[in-house]
């Protein structure tokens, strides 16, 4: 159009090139395109009576600089540089919340100084208000560039047109009868398209107000601490986090961060960044939360070696329990099932009705344990037992019987089980007492296990008692959003099972196997293994309680080293039983213990379970 005003020996040429520019904005890409439609069909139509009027290649310079012209730079000046400038607002108001939230999060967990936190949330909210009113400015633009880019459009080639047709007689006499009606609807379309503009923008006005006008708390962050609205049942989440990331051997620094999660792995897209990028899989993986740094919502994803995966922070309490849901219920690979919503939410729904005895269960764990109904008789000897039967869950578990959710022993017991606080070498030099009994075992296979609580039991004549239990366990983990666990090694031997801290090595407890009575894995999830002790205190006074705990490996693997174990428990004490029971069994190269796995894998010194041979 600037070659038509400013070249008039160039007119026919310019005009040309015009036609083929009216033909190609079709091809044009704007974020939004409504109404495109009637504005391109429109544009064709010019286009043909630009090249009908190329024969006419003169033109009034001052009537195409007042109607062609003018349009086009106003546009361009006023319409694009004030949606320019609103969006490097939008931009600048979205770096201050950064800033404002960074501050937030950095909020420690005390109490001292409440005024401070106040501040700080109210620092937020500001901002936060601030980008919202500054993103709702952004979108009216844009919303109103719609219309008026195709009133710019329309009101350049009117006047062409128009000019033309007045400025040439001969072309008045040509066009003039045919295109009075054409030119007619082109205008009455302008003034529509400017309707529906003002419309909109006193729609867009109307909305601002209301969502400007909302309670403050809608942008302040942990508003509802007291009792969120927490959706368990989550196979999907996003939102931003804080990263933990190491930069030297003992400083960290934490990085704001969008994350999602897509089928089982969890996403993590930086601003500006076109796609998201893999982080961690999720499958089988395990979230606990973490106290880290003095910070608040934090949680932890471990893998399923055992190994520590990422550690983040959400802003709130809310979407802190929503993202550790959402991660467990992924880790499930409930996402595979045909309905994962229902899934998701039948979960849930057992967990908290597990807190409501049943009377029955739905699946017998008998044909996968030869050897987990173990009852200690009279004469010292154990033998095999058959199921009591399905009992009433109160008859198994007492109504109100609290839950231990971490390992905590009295004094005087921790201190007999450790030998006074004595650890064990890890080059394998021990004191005399703990050597001897090394040597004497034939039995040694460690695990490592999470303790996930413990209660005690009435009964321990069935694997029932602890089917039970682990549904009482995690259903109380679940409604008091109890996430934290405590991993341990769990050392099996032929005398008895040791829990050992894997940092100090020190043995946290210690039950005799002779007073283990049941032991069972969880049908359904593999990796839940439960055990029940029978402990006979003074004469007359006898306690049982069962131990529920999460393992890296199948539960069934653990079973069958406790069930081996009291094999050879028993064979001891017959030298041609133990003889036979030997020449079936595998040893290790120096023949002092049994070998269950035919290798052993190794991740930052915690040693896992491998494939068992069989026995």
């Amino acid at each position: 159009m600037q070659r038509v005003y400013g070249a008039q020996n160039e007119m026919c040429l310019a005009t040309q090139q015009l036609s083929k520019q009216l033909l190609a904005y079709e091809k044009q890409h704007f974020a939004l395109g409504k109404g495109d439609e009637e504005v391109i069909s429109t544009l064709h139509y010019f286009s043909k009576v630009v090249d009908e009027l190329n024969v006419l290649h003169s033109e009034l310079a001052k009537q195409l600089a007042d109607t062609m012209i003018l349009p086009i730079i106003q546009f361009r000046e006023k319409d694009l540089t004030e949606v320019s400038t609103l969006k490097d607002l939008f931009g600048l108001a979205s770096t201050e919340h950064d800033v404002s939230m960074a501050k937030y999060s950095r909020l420690p967990k005390r109490k001292e100084n409440e005024k401070h936190k106040a501040e700080v949330a109210k620092e937020v909210a500001n901002a936060r208000r601030k980008q919202h009113l500054s993103s709702l400015q952004y979108y009216c633009a844009l919303n109103a560039l719609q219309y008026r880019k195709r009133v710019a459009m329309m009101e350049p080639m009117l006047g062409y047109t128009r000019g033309q047709i007045n400025f040439f007689k001969k072309g008045a006499e040509m066009f003039s009868k045919r295109l009075d009606s054409f030119l007619t609807s082109v205008s009455d379309m302008v003034q529509s398209i400017q309707g529906e503009l003002d419309a909109e923008a006193e729609k867009m006005r109307i909305s601002q107000q209301d969502l400007i006008s909302v309670n403050e708390s809608v942008y302040t962050p942990d508003s509802d601490v007291t009792s969120p609205a927490i959706n368990r049942n989550l196979i999907q989440k996003a939102g931003y986090l804080n990263l933990r990331n190491k930069t030297g051997l003992v400083t960290t620094t934490w990085e704001r961060l969008y994350f999602f999660t897509q089928g089982g792995n969890l996403m993590c897209q930086p601003r500006g960044a076109v796609a998201g990028g893999l982080i961690q899989d999720l499958d089988n993986c395990s979230v606990m939360a973490v106290d880290c740094e003095d910070r608040r919502y934090c949680f932890q994803i471990t893998t399923p070696t055992g190994k520590t995966g990422i550690t983040l922070q959400a802003e709130s309490r809310k979407e802190y329990e929503e993202w550790i849901c959402a991660i467990n219920n992924i880790s499930r690979q409930i996402y595979l099932t045909d309905n994962p919503e229902a899934a998701a939410i039948k979960l849930n729904q057992t967990a908290l009705q597990a807190v409501t005895p049943i009377t029955s269960f739905a699946k017998k764990h008998e044909a996968h344990h030869p050897s987990q109904n173990v009852k200690n008789t009279d004469n010292g000897k154990t033998t095999p037992t058959e199921s009591a039967g399905i009992q009433d869950s109160t008859q198994l578990i007492a109504l109100g019987t609290p839950i231990q959710f971490d390992i905590v022993l009295p004094a005087t017991e921790f201190l007999d089980q450790n030998r006074g606080g004595r650890r064990a070498n890890p080059f394998g030099e021990s004191e005399d007492g703990s050597k001897d009994e090394e040597e004497d075992s034939l039995l040694q296979q460690m695990f490592v296990v999470r303790f996930l609580g413990s209660m005690a039991v009435q009964s321990d004549n069935t694997s029932e008692v602890i089917y039970e239990a682990m549904r009482q366990v995690l259903a109380a983990r679940a409604i008091h959003n109890i996430f934290r666990m405590t991993e341990s090694h769990l050392m099996v031997t032929s005398k008895n099972l040791r829990l050992i801290d894997p940092q100090t090595q020190v043995t946290r407890a210690s039950f005799e196997l002779a007073t283990v009575t049941q032991f069972a894995a969880h049908q359904d999830n593999k990796r839940l293994i439960g055990f029940v002790v029978h402990l006979r205190e003074t004469p007359g006074e006898e306690s049982m309680s069962a131990y529920v705990f999460e393992s890296n490996t199948e539960g069934e693997k653990i079973c069958y080293a406790i069930s081996l174990g009291k094999e050879i428990a028993e064979a001891q004490k017959d030298p041609e039983a133990l003889a036979q029971l030997m020449k079936s069994v595998p040893f290790t190269n120096d023949g002092k213990f049994v070998l269950l796995n035919d290798q052993l894998e190794e991740d930052g010194g915690t040693r896992e379970e491998g494939e068992e041979s069989e026995a």
